[in-house]
């Protein structure tokens, strides 16, 4: 099958797949592992009052927001001069790992937001230049809806691991070195290592991967003014963010919930295998519900399901019943393996129809006003939650000199991991259903 600009699709076997999936681990752990944890670092590590920290999270992701489209274009130019997307996806590999471990290795008498922050908007900056491209690979890797499907399945099973990495394996990577910053500093060098690994093989498994964006290179202006007639594509993005959004929320409160809430910290890497490693086996059986029932039925369906479980989890926590909380934590990761996969599977189909409509084939253009509002969610996720601690009275502290939190503040955390998630999703169902009315369901 040919792919827009005349290029021949190539038989997309196991290694191949791998070769691209494997670039997720690596961007799972950086997605996750900010949203997880260095909120709790910087309030009850180092002190810093949560609305700061807020800002913190939050200023180096709208910086983010920004620059994504700025490097889809550049990335579609690259493509038109080399037909290859592999220069960004390189310098990114090699940045990322090294900013993120200095965000968690913040030196004695340097203000902690501000080496975080600088830390933090470095490592975005990174992060753009290598999942902006990576993002675009699969509408150039295939020209299916069910052979995309199949791409992101692999794609969402090592996003999957990633995120276990971060969830699992970085808080226990803190415990056994000691806790404290010393232990986050170890554990930024020990994550920041397997991230590089992942990315690093990704940029080398995906160098045949022929990028034929254009026929003319397109200005970032000028790729938006062309794109912003694609409805189906920034309705399916508005139902994406918002869900994003939601997931954020709640793993920034994964932590207070399980200090607070269910007393101890300890039980965080649980909810989060919890949350997401369901997914790994979850994904299979999305795709062929999806194949059977149309990937927007399930969508849709996920979504629902996602907003149910997280109201249910209200008086699950609240009670404090680790059991119901733990097996239901794991039902949403059922609905979040769909929330991962669907959409990323739709993605190309909004890409290659607006290259029939325009004749302008601009993946990169797409993929970078795509993360840059994945990136917006990911980012407001935390100071969202950290907002509502803020106006729920939460103290920050080190853990050295704890805090009585009142109960005002240990039910603004519960709300803010349960019903704030709730109300997002709810908000998404609409943009998902609207979608599926403007967008032919694929055979």
């Amino acid at each position: 099958m040919t792919l827009p600009g005349g290029v021949v699709e190539r038989p997309l076997g196991r290694g191949r797949l791998l070769g691209y999936g494997v670039g997720s681990i690596g961007t799972g752990v950086f997605s996750a592992v900010p949203g997880l944890l260095l909120l709790y670092y910087l309030t009850d590590m180092l002190g810093v009052p949560a609305a700061v920290a807020g800002v913190v999270l939050v200023a180096p992701k709208i910086w983010d927001v920004l620059l994504n489209p700025l490097v889809g274009a550049a990335s579609d130019r690259e493509a038109v001069r080399t037909g290859r997307r592999t220069r960004l996806l390189a310098i990114g590999a090699a940045a990322l790992p090294v900013t993120f471990a200095l965000m968690f290795a913040v030196p004695g008498g340097v203000p902690g937001a501000l080496w975080s922050g600088v830390a933090f908007l470095l490592a975005a900056t990174a992060f753009a230049c290598f999942q902006v491209p990576y993002v675009a690979l699969p509408a150039e890797m295939a020209g299916t809806q069910s052979a995309r499907t199949r791409i992101m399945s692999w794609r969402v099973v090592c996003l999957t691991v990633g995120i276990l990495v971060a969830g699992g394996l970085a808080p226990a990577v803190v415990d056994l070195a000691g806790g404290g910053r010393a232990g986050y500093a170890v554990m930024g060098v020990v994550i920041g290592a397997l991230m590089a690994a992942a990315l690093v093989a990704a940029t080398l498994g995906t160098r045949w991967v022929p990028s034929r964006p254009g026929p003319r290179p397109l200005g970032p202006v000028a790729a938006f003014r062309l794109a912003r007639g694609n409805r189906p594509f920034f309705v399916l993005l508005a139902a994406f963010v918002t869900q994003a959004l939601a997931v954020a929320v709640m793993l920034a409160g994964a932590p207070y919930v399980a200090s607070y809430r269910l007393g101890d910290y300890g039980l965080t890497s649980v909810m989060f295998v919890c949350l997401v490693g369901p997914s790994m086996l979850a994904v299979p059986g999305w795709a062929w519900l999806a194949r059977r029932h149309g990937a927007v039925r399930c969508y849709l369906a996920a979504s629902i399901g996602f907003c149910a479980v997280a109201v249910a989890l209200i008086p699950a926590v609240a009670g404090g019943g680790l059991a119901a909380t733990l097996a239901l934590t794991a039902l949403a990761g059922v609905c979040y393996a769909a929330l991962q996969l669907l959409p990323l599977s739709l993605l190309p189909d909004t890409v290659h129809a607006d290259a029939a409509r325009t004749g302008q084939a601009q993946a990169g253009a797409f993929t970078g006003l795509w993360t840059a509002g994945e990136t917006a969610g990911l980012a407001l996720g935390p100071g969202l939650f950290a907002l509502v601690l803020t106006v729920s009275g939460f103290v920050s502290a080190p853990t050295g000199s704890p805090v009585a939190q009142e109960p005002g503040a240990l039910t603004g955390l519960l709300l803010g991991f349960t019903a704030l998630p709730a109300l997002l999703m709810l908000i998404s169902l609409p943009f998902v259903a609207w979608y599926g009315r403007l967008a032919k369901e694929p055979a």
